[in-house]
């Protein structure tokens, strides 16, 4: 391997490092209660090496979110399935990589003076996905028009808010994958529904 290589190893090995460690203190600690000397010390890295990689706490947490989102995302990517199986994989992606929806609520729900990157990029991913669900939800229903569409994306992203946070409070005692399968079974009736 050149040193060239290596040395890019190196670094993407010590950002995943840096990032699973701040993805492990906010999610303990929330925004606030996060700084770069806890994460230094839970990835056991120099504080350079995190303000090597990034710029300040705010544009840390931006990054968590934004790999967790994406690594999620990639539930939508099957193809073939119907919808309450599609509906059930992606709930079981969300628990895999839950960082971007637990970060990002907790800035959404803050009122701060001015927006945090870490908060703007979780609205970004947001449209992102309520886009995602709608294109996922034509594909699957074509004869339901532009605003039953709209209508039936943000119901589907304000109930898996929902089982998120009832889980997030009651741990174990909320089946999450009974609560997405039920789901994916009401998503195809409201679907029916709105195109009667």
């Amino acid at each position: 391997m050149s040193t060239e290589r290596k040395r890019r190893a190196n670094g993407e090995e010590s950002r995943r490092r840096i990032l699973d460690a701040a993805a492990e203190v906010a999610g303990e600690r929330g925004y606030d209660g996060t700084s770069i000397a806890q994460v230094s010390a839970r990835c056991g890295l120099p504080v350079s090496s995190i303000y090597w990689h990034f710029k300040d706490k705010d544009e840390l947490i931006a990054a968590v979110i934004e790999r967790s989102f994406e690594q999620w995302l990639t539930a939508f990517d099957a193809e073939g399935e119907d919808v309450p199986e599609l509906v059930v994989r992606i709930g079981e992606a969300l628990v895999a990589t839950p960082d971007f929806l637990r970060l990002g609520l907790m800035l959404a729900l803050e009122r701060r003076p001015h927006e945090a990157s870490a908060r703007r990029m979780f609205l970004q991913v947001r449209a992102t996905t309520l886009e995602r669900i709608a294109s996922t939800i034509r594909e699957h229903a074509p004869e339901l028009g532009d605003e039953a569409v709209r209508l039936l994306a943000l119901y589907t992203m304000a109930a898996v808010d929902g089982f998120f946070v009832a889980h997030e409070i009651g741990g174990d005692s909320v089946d999450l994958g009974a609560l997405f399968a039920l789901h994916g079974r009401v998503l195809v009736d409201a679907a029916r529904h709105l195109s009667a």
